[in-house]
This record gives structure tokens, C-alpha cells and sequence, in this order.
């Protein structure tokens, strides 16, 4: 990896980390979510870089893909666990992190089923080794503790403009016996549930992504060159809309969804309603190991 390139993951390392550091600075019961989604993607523009996706709040056995909705009324809820999943990038390099806050002590333990998995993923990742080595290894720490891990949710290898670049970095032993070669960058994310090890889609989609190139004969081209000149092929949120083209954009996205112009991402839920952990790094792979660029296990501790 170039002296350049390194530079720019440093520089999205400290500004994802300082974008978590935030929202865990506000954080609390009541806060509403469209606030504190609105608030940390500011914070990131603000430092330099642009969201990779909308920030993901997802509450007790929400996994994943929930991201306030326009006009949204929703806050924290008191005694919840959440998870704050974030992304920054620069011309198209990926930092992807998330942590777990919570305002209920009886879910710490499985706050630290994740922290420790990550950390022993992160002293596992070396050029050559297996991704089903990496799983193993996650699974094993995580049912330690007593939990589970989420099997079909999963780490993945990141390249320029591209969150999910085909690998994925396992939650438990697959059986996936590609390797971790020099210079790949991951992001690692392991999920812990006390419910049933899996979650489902849900009926509603927040995050979208443009799946076509837009052409001038398109319906509505107007709004499909819009997100493919200012957001380009990441995911986004019709919040993001709004400011140029009004409230009413949600309903036109899904329409536009509906029509296969654009990809909708279904909130994830645990199958048997367990609570849901997850902690998450990115790291860049060296002849030495895995080299977190956010360093998030040191904001846990």
C-alpha cells in the first residue's frame, strides 16, 4: 500500500473515531434518532470526509440496517442496546466501525462477547490465513461467554467505492478456505445474541443504493443523476434527499426501488427477538497482521 493511501486511512481512522467518540458523547435515552443520526454524519462532513452510508442506530434485537427515516419520531428508549455503525470515506476509501452503547447493565457481558472476539480476530488476521479460521476463532470467543454469534451476518474485504468487495470475514467456521493476502483491507464485525444465532429481514427498508446508471429516458432522471453525481455507487438515506427535492422524495425512492433502479437494504432483526451486540474495525493486512485503522476496542475500554 502506497504512502499516500496510508495517509488517507489514517486521516478516515481519526475522523471515524472521533465521528463514535461523538455519538457516544450524546447519546442517551430520549435522544431522537433522527437527531443523532443527523448530528454524527455532519460531524463527519464536517472533519473532512463524506458518510460511506447513513449512520446505522440499531436498538435491542434490530442487527443492523436501521437508519432514521424523514420525519422520523423516534428516540433511545431507556434500559436499550445500541448499535452505532458508522462510515467515512475519502474519494472512495472505506472505513467502516461500529460500537455497542447501552443503558442497561445486564447486557455488558454480551457488550464484551463482541469487544474480545474482534480483538482475537485481530490477532488471527495474517497474510495466508483462511477466513473460516478467522470465523472459528470469533465463534469460539463469543460462546465463552455464553451467547451466540449471528451467522449469516459477516465481515467483509473493502475496496475504493465498494463496502462489500466480495470476501467475508465469518462469524463461525464456514468452511471458507480463501486467504487474507497483504495489503487487503477488512472490515471485521462480530455479532453476539442471546437469541437464536440469525436474524431475518424486515418488512421495512431506510438505506438504499443506486444500482443502475442512470439514462436521460429513466423516469425521474433527474433524481437518479443526483445520487449518482453527489453520492455515487454507496449506500444512502432519502433524508439525504430532502434539502433538493422535498419530503416527498421517500415516496418517490421507493418507488424507484419497486422498479429495480436502486437497491434497498431491509432492517435486519434477530430470528428469536434476542438482543444484539456488535463492535466493528476496520483493518489493513501487513506481513506483520491486522492493523486497526480506527482503533474502536481503545474507546471501549
Amino acid at each position: 500500500m502506497s504512502t499516500d493511501l496510508l495517509k488517507i486511512y489514517e486521516k478516515l481512522g481519526s475522523i471515524a473515531r472521533d465521528a463514535l467518540n461523538y455519538a457516544m458523547s450524546i447519546i442517551e435515552p430520549g435522544i431522537p434518532i433522527f437527531e443523532l443520526c443527523d448530528r454524527v454524519e455532519n460531524r463527519i462532513r464536517q472533519s473532512g470526509a463524506k458518510p460511506a452510508f447513513p449512520v446505522n442506530v440499531s436498538i435491542n434485537e434490530i442487527a443492523a440496517h436501521y437508519t432514521a427515516v424523514i420525519g422520523d419520531k423516534s428516540v433511545i428508549p431507556k434500559g436499550s442496546i445500541i448499535k452505532i455503525d458508522l462510515g467515512a470515506h475519502i474519494d472512495g476509501y472505506i472505513v467502516d466501525t461500529a460500537v455497542t452503547v447501552t443503558f442497561n447493565p445486564m447486557y455488558s457481558q454480551l457488550i464484551k462477547a463482541s469487544m474480545k472476539a474482534l480483538e482475537t480476530a485481530q490477532l488471527s488476521m495474517k497474510p495466508g490465513v483462511t477466513l473460516t479460521s478467522i470465523g472459528a476463532q470469533i465463534e469460539r470467543v463469543i460462546r465463552s461467554y455464553g451467547f451466540k454469534p449471528i451467522k449469516n451476518l459477516s465481515g467483509h474485504l473493502i475496496r475504493k467505492y465498494e463496502l462489500h468487495a466480495g470476501k467475508s470475514v465469518p462469524n463461525y467456521d464456514n468452511g471458507d478456505k480463501q486467504r487474507i493476502n497483504d495489503g487487503e483491507v477488512y472490515a471485521v464485525e462480530p455479532f453476539s445474541t442471546n437469541g437464536a444465532g440469525y436474524v431475518d429481514d424486515g418488512e421495512q427498508v431506510t438505506i438504499y443504493q443506486l444500482i443502475k446508471n442512470p439514462r436521460t429516458k429513466d423516469p425521474h432522471y433527474d433524481v437518479l443523476s443526483y445520487i449518482s453525481n453527489e453520492i455515487g455507487p454507496l449506500p444512502f438515506t432519502p433524508r439525504w434527499l430532502v434539502p433538493r427535492f422535498g419530503d416527498g422524495i421517500g415516496n418517490l425512492i421507493h418507488e424507484l426501488h419497486m422498479k429495480d433502479y436502486i437497491y434497498g437494504y431491509p432492517v435486519l432483526i434477530e430470528h428469536g427477538k434476542g438482543m444484539v451486540a456488535q463492535v466493528e474495525d476496520t483493518f489493513i493486512i501487513t506481513k506483520d497482521g491486522a492493523v486497526p485503522v480506527v482503533n474502536v476496542l481503545s474507546l471501549l475500554k
